[in-house]
Formats: structure tokens, sequence, C-alpha cells
């Protein structure tokens, strides 16, 4: 699947959560999780795991979890080793995946589709990012995007419209408002 695909078959959803960290510096705070700025980051500030809880009004659809990490730049702050969490709710939350990172620049990317699964996505109303540990052994982390994806939905699709248009022409057409 090239890139062009990859973008068109998922929609970012961070936007419909509500967000919250464990702790965080003066001024280093969640919003900068958020906030499409890669100069900008959130600073733990206390013990580890150092989490981001991200939670839905309703159940969604969750395919990917995206993170801008930059070991150039935050050295002993950058994540090495993180868990992605998720469920209904803070109470039964379920490890999806534990990954261990290599020095990271860059956007890294984790599939929250289940393994040994048919499943295009994940349904849950809660998901939690865990930074277990630090490059260098670092007590506090940086983090400077967080973003989250769900699988696009075709609107014809989502409206039992049984037929798929290919071109553009005709997908104008496929539906009545």
């Amino acid at each position: 699947m090239g890139s062009d695909d990859k973008q068109d078959s998922r929609a970012e959803i961070g936007k419909l959560a509500v967000w919250s960290v464990t702790s965080a510096k003066p001024g280093n705070g969640v919003e900068a999780l958020r906030d499409d700025n890669l100069e900008t980051y959130w600073q733990s500030d206390g013990g580890q795991p150092h989490l981001v809880n991200i939670q839905f009004q309703k159940k969604v659809r969750l395919k990917e979890l995206e993170i801008y990490a930059d070991f150039k730049q935050d050295e002993s702050y950058t994540p090495n080793k993180i868990a992605i969490r998720a469920g209904n709710s803070f109470h039964d939350l379920k490890e999806i995946k534990v990954v261990d990172l290599e020095e990271p620049v860059g956007w890294v990317s984790f599939s929250l589709t289940p393994e040994n699964s048919d499943k295009e996505y994940l349904r849950a109303y809660f998901v939690q990012l865990a930074v277990l540990s630090n490059h260098q052994n670092g007590r506090d982390t940086h983090l400077r995007q967080v973003k989250i994806y769900g699988p696009r939905q075709d609107l014809a699709r989502a409206m039992g419209h049984p037929l798929e248009f290919s071109s553009l022409d005709f997908q104008m057409f496929s539906c009545v408002r």
C-alpha cells in the first residue's frame, strides 16, 4: 500500500476526543501534542510510566496511532519503550502492543487493528499511550505530536448504497442529499 493509499484509507479523529496526560511541566502541556507544530512538545513531570489518555464520547473505529519523536533534539527525553492500550474506560484497558523505539526521528506509526483478525479497525472509547522508558534512562519524556486515525468511511457504502463508482463524475451523483 503506497502512502497515497494509506492517506486515503484513514481519517484523523483526534478532534473528537478529550486528551489528558498524567503530568506536565508548565508551558509544555497536553495542548502541545495537538497543535500541529513540530517545534513544541509535551514534557512529563514525574515518575514513569507517563500516560497520554485519549477518551472518545462514543465508541469509535480506530486504525492507527502516530507519534512524532525526535531523538536528535530530545536525546534522553525521547521514548524508548511504549505501550498502547485500549478499552471502554480507564478501568478495563487491554494492552494492544508494546513497542521498542530505537532513536526515532520523525513520525512513527502503530497499527491498532487486532492481530489474527480480519477486521480493519479496533472499536474503543478509550486509548492510552504509555511511555514505559526513555533513551539513556531519562526520567521525563518529550512527545512532539500524537495523531490517531480511524478508517475513512465511504459515504455511499455507509448509507447502504449497493454501487461503487470509480469516476468523480458519477460519484457526485451517487446519493441524494
